[in-house]
């Protein structure tokens, strides 16, 4: 009886397993939903990770028919790609990509991820090759051990973004590894020792399933043919809008070595000469700058600002309050160091609170530049600043001398010699009178009773010096 029961259970349950599969594919647009285009053009960093998740947001909530992602980029950070993958494959919206030229290394990564890639005539995707970039832009050579772990790590991700959107991994992952062989059927696609790129033409072959295609699920002139393939066509397109605060947000994020290097030149300067004046005044707006940039580009929080605030509040208590330079100056610089490093430092929402190695390696290349940049540049001031026509404008050229009549202090060596009696007790200083001139005094140690005798035995300037009268 019991097996029967279960039996009946298990054919009534069985017409509902494939409803249930079909209703976890996304609904059907609305007629009026929108096609969101989000465009993907220049270097990818972290600026552009928050224009994108900006993005997807904005379309989750008009209930958006599709994202397509308009792509023409050399590529760009690991880090930010992976962020950009992980937020598209969590998008409740179907993401697409259209090349309008080119997508290398982090553009492809970005593009595998989603759902179908489109191609416009000489598009080329591919070569996602991870490098490493020198302090002064130039590619770096990387050991074997490194380039093996960063290869394989790139590759994975690369895999994995591929079989997320039903896209081929072994295309995928040729794109990183070059000793890989691509073949359908006898037909070499790309032989060993070369990696895989892939012209529009190309992507667009039959792949190893004759009913899908290589990469390209088509090849199209303009985003209004991408939709017509993908029955949008009725759709209303609205692009999202990258504000001039973004584009700022995104240059100030590449050329942060250069900000910190004028920021710190300028605090230099202010600290070499007195008062307040334009280069502390253009060292704070470039610091500021940096941390305005990288907060807009979603890296910096106010928490990096109060960081460098109390470390730039430490210093200051060393310079001026505390004699010599002890443990609240080294103090005051490793918060300024650490709050410049975690403003550029990435960290995702529910991820590790300390961030890896990973995350740290090109704060910390760009901040060793700063320092180098602000130790050379702090060498070439001190060298030709005080020669130049900005540096007699910060510093006072003509000098001043007693025989043009100026003098600190008054010509007191007539005194020497000359008698008083002590008007206070000189305890050693105290105040004597010199016929009807009352005089600030000290003793060479002794002190003695006011109405005491005493004689002046030595006199420079303001300080004057007394003895017991013989």
């Amino acid at each position: 009886m019991k097996r029967l029961i279960l039996l009946l259970l298990a054919l009534l349950t069985a017409p509902a397993l494939p409803a249930a599969a079909a209703s976890a594919d996304p609904p059907r647009p609305a007629p009026g939903a929108a096609v969101y285009v989000i465009p993907v053009r220049s270097q990818i960093e972290g600026a552009l990770l928050y224009v994108i998740r900006r993005g997807l947001a904005e379309a989750k909530q008009q209930n958006a028919a599709a994202i397509i992602l308009i792509m023409d980029t050399p590529g760009g950070t690991l880090n930010s790609a992976s962020d950009i993958v992980r937020s598209i494959q969590a998008s409740p919206v179907p993401v697409y990509t259209f090349i309008e030229k080119d997508a290398f290394s982090a553009g492809a990564i970005i593009a595998l991820s989603t759902r179908a890639i489109y191609m416009a005539p000489g598009a080329v995707i591919g070569d996602a090759l991870p490098i490493l970039m020198s302090p002064f832009g130039g590619v770096q050579d990387m050991s074997e051990g490194l380039e093996e772990k960063s290869v394989s790590a790139v590759a994975a991700l690369i895999r994995a973004a591929a079989q997320s959107a039903g896209h081929d991994p072994e295309v995928a992952e040729k794109m990183v590894r070059r000793e890989n062989e691509l073949k359908i059927g006898d037909d070499v696609i790309s032989p060993a020792g070369q990696l895989l790129t892939l012209t529009a033409e190309e992507a667009a072959r039959p792949g190893r399933n004759p009913d899908r295609p290589l990469l390209s699920a088509g090849t199209h002139s303009d985003i209004h043919s991408v939709l017509k393939a993908l029955g949008l066509a009725k759709h209303p397109i609205r692009e999202l809008e990258i504000t001039t605060v973004e584009r700022v947000a995104r240059v100030i994020a590449s050329a942060a070595p250069i900000l910190m290097i004028l920021g710190f030149l300028g605090i230099y300067i202010e600290i070499k000469t007195p008062g307040i004046g334009l280069p502390g005044i253009l060292g704070a707006i470039c610091l500021g700058l940096f941390f305005w940039g990288h907060h807009i580009a979603g890296l910096a929080g106010m928490e990096d600002l109060l960081i460098f605030a109390a470390g730039v509040l430490l210093l200051l208590v060393e310079i001026f309050l505390i004699p010599g330079f002890g443990i609240t100056g080294v103090l005051g610089i490793l918060l300024i160091l650490f709050s410049l490093v975690g403003a550029m430092t990435r960290m995702i929402p529910g991820g590790p609170v300390l961030p890896g190695w990973t995350d740290l390696h090109i704060p910390i290349l760009k901040m060793g530049v700063a320092i180098f940049g602000t130790g050379a540049g702090a060498l070439l001031l001190g060298r030709f600043l005080p020669r130049s026509a900005l540096g007699s404008r910060l510093t006072l050229a003509a000098a001043t001398s007693a025989a043009e009549g100026y003098t600190a202090a008054p010509d007191t060596s007539a005194l020497v010699g000359q008698t008083g009696v002590a008007l206070t007790p000189l305890r050693p200083a105290g105040v004597i009178r010199v016929g009807a001139e009352r005089l600030d005094v000290v003793t060479a140690g002794q002190f003695l009773d006011a109405d005491a005798s005493v004689q002046i035995i030595e006199a420079h300037g303001n300080r004057i010096v007394v003895a017991p009268a013989p």
